[in-house]
């Protein structure tokens, strides 16, 4: 008996040491291609002039090392129910700024990218959004009647659809947090959206909020297309899983490459309203 587990022990044993192998794992590489942030957005109360689109190109998951900032490229929004072209300077670093950009509600955009002698569009209509309220804490309101939560209050419009994305940023942290909203079981009525901290740190301590935490909370208004297209980004973002695990579909944006359709871009060019408020938990 004592020599069998023995000799379970010396097979266990070579199996511990034979884990230790290492394996090489080829991981597939996708085509390089252009990346668009483009996001335009207006904060009420403000002139809303200053505005930032920044180019880039798509790397390797795991390069760390590739400096992908796209310089040299010809970045022009125009307003095509007024005519006004608003010409973006190239900062040769990645970003492409303007400060004589006027927003109008309701009017259309369209976003032109000359880059490697292709052309890249996208169009898109400036959307309103309803002021901010107020905003509250509670211990009711999100998955843990024992964790601090904050929520905001909106008056949603009528007789309209609706659709909103959210950002809370905890002054603490490094990374906000996003949502995504529509008005389909709320129409015309006041809206409310809640923000529970549920993350761990590193050391798996809970980061939940205490008093004397503040956290900065903007909502914009954006069209149906951008509501659908960052609800399936923040759902496979959510989803969490190794970095070796599939992809449902892959996302792409508004941004169209006319010059060659099969080089299209990865982002979206986005035309908001936004409101702004900090909280402070009590």
């Amino acid at each position: 008996m004592r020599k069998f587990i023995k000799s379970l022990l010396l097979i266990a044993s070579i199996g511990l040491i034979s884990c230790t192998d290492v394996i090489d794992v080829e991981v597939p590489t996708a085509t390089e291609r252009l990346v668009i942030e483009a996001s335009l957005d207006w904060q009420k109360g403000t002139a809303g002039n200053d505005q930032t689109i920044k180019l880039s190109t798509s790397t390797p998951y795991f390069d760390t090392t590739v400096n992908n900032i796209v310089v040299g490229a010809s970045v022009k929004v125009t307003n095509t129910d007024s005519g006004a072209e608003y010409i973006f300077t190239d900062q040769n670093d990645g970003s492409y700024v303007i400060s004589n950009f006027v927003p109008v509600v309701n009017n259309t955009y369209v976003l032109e990218v000359l880059y490697n002698n292709e052309i890249y569009k996208a169009t898109e209509t400036l959307i309103t959004v309803a002021s901010i309220n107020t905003a509250e804490q509670s211990l009711e309101g999100g998955f843990d009647d024992e964790v601090l939560d904050v929520s905001i209050y909106w008056n949603d419009p009528q007789n309209e659809e609706n659709f909103y994305f959210i950002k809370f940023s905890e002054q603490q942290e490094n990374f906000p947090d996003f949502s995504s909203i529509s008005d389909e079981f709320s129409n015309g009525n006041e809206m409310e959206y809640f923000f529970e901290n549920e993350k761990e740190d590193d050391d798996g301590n809970s980061t939940e909020f205490l008093p004397g935490d503040i956290v900065d909370i903007a909502l914009y208004g954006v069209s149906e297309s951008y509501y659908n297209y960052i609800s399936l980004l923040l759902d496979q973002y959510y989803a969490g899983g190794d970095p070796f695990s599939s992809v449902p579909a892959e996302l792409r944006g508004n941004c169209i490459n006319l010059t060659n359709e099969d080089n299209y871009a990865f982002g979206f060019f986005r035309v908001s309203e936004y409101d702004t408020t900090t909280y402070t938990f009590q």
